[in-house]
């Protein structure tokens, strides 16, 4: 299913042309576990190239490329290109471009990254997307957006003109101070060719550094469909806020005026890092690609299985994969968070 806009950006599930990867090394925080999370990598990478395009980031891409032809099949590796750039970390997510669709082809739009509110260095990070067109890899309008923070991970869309995000990231501080609520929105709404942002001010996980991304939250789905994370433990510290939330996404109303159908997931069994720390496990954090989706496990297969019949009833037709996420959340990500799509006719 495609918008019938003439601008616009794309759903997830809009056809599309290629995913971004950007690749741990060990100069990123990844260093400790860096086998083990780059094996997460891999099994990702498969799953993407076995069905489209898959673009690797990486400052050592004879590394990779050795890598990769240890583990995938002749198949997926003849879909992988690798781009040879400088980069702080690996939340493709957040630092890669955001692709609009306009009647003269797509647009890449490049917002600044700052490291979640600058919390982490993202100085090689924030020039990868224009690394990327100097290296022709991508077709489309370049359009500067250096001048406003944006993350991919904070917004949703549903391709015919709403986005979804929450005011505990897009209003956060080291942002876009001094910026208004509406002026963040009015900005929103001219660059990402919508007119209509719903806002969610409840809900967060334990553990996470971007200040309650949508993308760990509740995600759009087809047919007016919302996926998002159910917390039935009253005992857990989530509840309440979870609870709120669940709240304001039944008071949404799709542009027909129809409540949206809410397709729960279950919350992740809790997970802790060596000091203790809870670590942000979410299954809403999965990435949809040509034909599958890929969702994220955390080792637990009670609630994997649950979360994949959700997913099941949100993308009918569609192969729900799951890749075991466990190291990715040792650094306060998961699965959509280190992968960028670009729609068809960007690649």
């Amino acid at each position: 299913m495609t918008s019938t806009r003439t601008a616009f950006l794309p759903a997830e599930w809009h056809p599309q042309s290629a995913v971004q990867l950007t690749w741990p090394h060990e100069q990123t925080d990844w260093a400790p576990i860096l086998p083990e999370v780059c094996a997460c990598y891999v099994r990702i990478a498969t799953e993407i190239a076995l069905r489209e395009r898959l673009l690797i980031v990486t400052p050592n891409p004879q590394e990779v490329r050795r890598l990769l032809e240890e583990h995938l099949p002749q198949k997926a590796l003849a879909n992988i290109s690798l781009h040879e750039i400088p980069t702080n970390d690996t939340w493709a997510r957040d630092h890669a471009f955001i692709t609009v669709l306009e009647a003269d082809g797509p647009h890449l739009l490049d917002f600044r990254f700052n490291g979640w509110g600058l919390k982490f260095p993202a100085n090689l990070d924030n020039q990868i997307c224009r690394n990327m067109m100097k290296q022709h890899v991508l077709q489309g309008t370049y359009e500067d957006h250096l001048g406003f923070v944006l993350e991919g991970g904070s917004i949703e869309s549903d391709g015919e003109g709403t986005i979804l995000t929450t005011s505990k990231c897009l209003l956060a501080p080291n942002r876009n101070e001094p910026l208004s609520r509406d002026g963040i929105e009015q900005q929103l709404l001219s660059s990402l060719r919508a007119d209509r942002i719903l806002w969610i001010h409840h809900g967060y996980l334990a553990g996470d550094d971007t200040d309650s991304h949508i993308d760990t939250l509740a995600r759009f789905c087809p047919n007016n469909t919302i996926a998002y994370v159910k917390c039935t433990d009253m005992q857990d510290e989530h509840f309440s806020e979870l609870h709120l939330m669940e709240e304001e996404l039944r008071a949404l109303r799709t542009r027909e005026g129809l409540p949206y159908y809410l397709l729960p997931l279950p919350m992740a069994t809790p997970v802790f890092d060596d000091e203790g720390q809870r670590l942000p496990a979410t299954y809403a954090n999965f990435l949809v690609i040509n034909g599958a989706v890929l969702m994220p496990t955390y080792g637990d297969a009670r609630n994997d299985q649950m979360a994949a019949h959700q997913l099941q009833q949100a993308f009918p037709g569609y192969e729900i994969i799951g890749i075991d996420c466990s190291p990715l959340i040792i650094q306060h990500g998961s699965l959509h968070c280190c992968t960028m799509q670009f729609p068809q006719g960007v690649v």
